[in-house]
């Protein structure tokens, strides 16, 4: 159960929420240049990353137990906390839960494409979808859809050729409209370098 003062904060997370969209973009972006450039043994990679999901995790557990605590949560991250963090992980908990999973299961090439195109298509085509789209498609809009699927072609034509970026844009659009009961922040970095990865063998 959530307090009174509780519910009034989460409501205040709702609408388009630009600046959360904003720091999802930069931080996977972040993600993908330290993976790019670093170039850390995988296992040093899993290891640094795991530490801050179970940080996250951490965190989830204090403010779902406590309300008082999730109500701190939600005035300090008013800018980047969404409503639906407040009954359940935080968004940015399934973040980085899906990159470690991606880099801990993938070549770093194909887990840094996923990366990739969570941090800028997901946001992109929410922000898009929720101030412009009018046809439904999915629980979402058509039209938030589509710009997903074209920036994710974007992305990943440009960085694996425009038949992975094809078939990538349709699973990943996919898997971000049917990730459910799963968080689409852990599903597209996952599906999107398990399909780099599935092409590097077959071709």
């Amino acid at each position: 159960m959530t307090s009174p003062g509780l519910e009034g904060l989460v409501q205040r997370t709702s609408g388009p929420q630009l600046w959360r969209r904003v720091f999802h973009a930069v931080t996977g972006v972040l993600i993908a240049i330290a993976l790019t450039i670093l170039d850390l043994p995988r296992a040093t990679a899993v290891a640094i990353i795991g530490v801050v999901v179970a940080a996250l995790g951490a965190i989830d557990v204090a403010r779902l137990v406590d309300p008082k605590v999730n109500a701190l949560f939600f005035s300090a991250f008013r800018h980047l906390a969404s409503p639906r963090d407040a009954r359940g992980l935080a968004s940015s908990t399934w973040y980085g839960l899906g990159v470690l999973i991606a880099v801990a299961l993938f070549p770093t090439r194909a887990a840094v494409s996923g990366v990739l195109v969570l941090a800028l298509a997901d946001p992109i085509a929410s922000y898009a979808g929720r101030r412009w789209g009018r046809r439904a498609f999915l629980g979402a809009t058509l039209e938030g859809t589509a710009l997903f699927a074209a920036v994710a072609f974007g992305i990943l034509a440009a960085r694996h050729g425009p038949l992975v970026g094809a078939v990538g844009a349709v699973v990943l659009a996919l898997a971000e409209r049917l990730s459910w009961p799963l968080d689409d922040n852990l599903t597209i970095p996952v599906f999107g370098g398990a399909v780099v990865t599935a092409f590097g063998v077959l071709l």
